[in-house]
């Protein structure tokens, strides 16, 4: 056998990835911005002047939704000058309405616009809630986008459609069995008395309540959406049963944007027209009853603005879509900021 060989003679290991890796890192690395640089020293026009161009289109596209919403606010005030110089603010507390003697009052529009709207919203808010807690927390995963194209189907269908559904059907209903049921249980309060119709308030309030679930119930199942999982996680494990999980884990986390969508909903229904025309009745009155016919101020420029001959007829129409479209402005500017508060910004809000 041979000797060994001294330990000072024998070959060292390979450790030649360090010298490697340090020839490599002694190389001078190429910057990423400067391929960019490059760029523009070789082509510096061909690429400023779509630059800009872009940049500009942009802008304008930004600047053209401000522009047309302060344009049309100007057209209404500008339109609305004579009314507002000769009845001033009490033409919003007149309950007067007669175009030949020249004496306007919006004050019943106003007031057959908040109480059905307001009727519609205490309608629609429980059936929406419990359609998107059924459709996040409840319903099968195979379902679940089923029910969701079905309720947001509803937001497709035309106002036109449910005036004629409303008419032909709900009016119909509302006469012969919903009425009479209940004048004879609740005629004792007042808001259920006079003769039924089956056309007025409570037609105009449900057709509605059915036009703005679809809005509530798709903010609702957004926001519920955005609740983190692990809040549910950490109220099943404290003990609780189902129903307080999503009463105190999810609903409670959601309130804010839940009420966003509620004020979204209640924007929609403010402005609602050619539906609530067909089935409210159209009279300028005041009643207690939701059984009597009545008016909105949507629906008094969809049925009198053609017909309007004097300058100050026009006026006064003027100032009510004048004070409409204040109202709704408002509305839906608080509704997305609740949303907003709660979805940070990932919810879809749609009018």
């Amino acid at each position: 056998m041979n000797a060994p060989e001294p330990l000072e003679r024998l070959p060292k290991p390979v450790a030649s990835l360090p010298s490697l890796a340090k020839v490599d890192t002694g190389r001078p690395a190429r910057r990423p911005i400067a391929a960019l640089e490059k760029i523009r020293r070789t082509r510096p026009r061909s690429s400023r002047i779509p630059d800009e161009t872009f940049r500009s289109i942009i802008f304008l596209s930004a600047f053209s939704v401000f522009a047309i919403v302060v344009l049309v606010m100007w057209e209404l005030v500008d339109k609305s000058r004579l009314s507002l110089h000769q009845f001033g603010i009490h033409f919003f507390f007149g309950s007067d309405w007669d175009p030949v003697s020249g004496e306007f009052g919006a004050l019943p529009f106003i007031y057959g616009t908040l109480v059905s709207s307001f009727l519609a919203l205490l309608l629609a808010v429980p059936m929406s809630v419990g359609v998107a807690v059924f459709i996040t927390e409840m319903c099968p995963q195979g379902l679940r986008a089923i029910i969701s194209f079905l309720v947001e189907l509803l937001a497709a269908i035309p106002s036109v459609i449910y005036g004629l559904w409303g008419i032909f059907v709900l009016a119909p209903l509302l006469r012969d069995y919903v009425e009479p049921f209940l004048a004879k249980t609740l005629g004792w309060t007042g808001f259920f008395d006079g003769p039924a119709y089956g056309i007025g308030m409570l037609a105009a309030a449900m057709i509605m309540a059915i036009m703005v679930v679809p809005i509530i119930a798709s903010i609702t199942r957004e926001v519920l959406m955005a609740v983190p999982q692990n809040q549910r996680e950490a109220v099943l494990a404290l003990g609780a049963t189902r129903w307080e999980m999503i009463r105190m884990g999810v609903l409670r986390n959601a309130r804010v944007g839940i009420v966003g969508g509620v004020i979204l909903g209640l924007g929609r229904a403010l402005g609602e027209t050619m539906a609530v025309t067909m089935v409210i009745g159209n009279t300028p009155q005041i009643a207690k009853s939701l059984f009597a016919p009545g008016y909105t101020m949507a629906s008094v420029l969809a049925n009198e603005f053609t017909e309007a001959t004097g300058d100050l007829y026009l006026s006064s129409l003027v100032e009510i879509g004048l004070a409409l479209f204040l109202v709704t402005l408002i509305v839906n500017a608080l509704a997305r900021v609740l949303v907003w508060s709660i979805t940070g910004g990932t919810a879809r809000v749609s009018a």
